[in-house]
């Protein structure tokens, strides 16, 4: 038995009728099409699935999707949105984790990149162990975190421009 579920993805409205048990990252990336959200681990201990709901990070492989009903939910397709869904620039921790090297394979990255935005919107200048301490719950296998930690740093001073 399915059930409606309405909520908005990357500034777009949607409405479908999902099975209760579905998953929020199944939903996004089955549904949607928006695999930019990884499936890492489905135990919730990689971060490969972070996205934004309601302006928080959260690991979308721990929410249902009809938990999201109602909310905004944005994943790393929808960071460098216009409001109207349009496509626009880099977002400036994108910019940051390019030039900064913050990535090699990238499987982790959109994870990295959307726990990063909520830590840089909960404190503008956080130091390196506040950073370390956010990515806490988001594991990558190849860079080793230093270049992730300077994309962040570098991210928040763009970011203050």
């Amino acid at each position: 038995m399915k059930v409606p579920i309405s909520l908005t993805v990357n500034s777009v409205h949607q409405t479908q009728e999902v099975e209760p048990r579905v998953l929020l990252v199944n939903y996004l990336r089955d549904t949607l099409g928006l695999t930019g959200t990884k499936i890492g681990c489905d135990t919730s201990q990689c971060g490969a699935c972070t996205v934004l709901l309601d302006g928080m990070a959260v690991k979308s492989c721990t929410v249902l999707a009809v938990q999201a009903d109602g909310s905004q939910v944005t994943t790393i397709e929808g960071l460098s949105k216009n409001g109207d869904g349009r496509e626009a620039a880099l977002h400036p921790i994108q910019e940051a984790f390019w030039a900064k090297h913050g990535l090699q394979c990238g499987y982790c990255t959109p994870g990295m990149i959307l726990t990063a935005y909520d830590l840089l919107q909960r404190n503008p200048n956080p130091g390196d162990g506040e950073i370390r301490h956010a990515l806490d719950g988001n594991y990558c296998r190849c860079t080793g975190y230093q270049n992730i930690v300077a994309a962040i740093r570098h991210a928040a001073g763009l970011m203050k421009e």
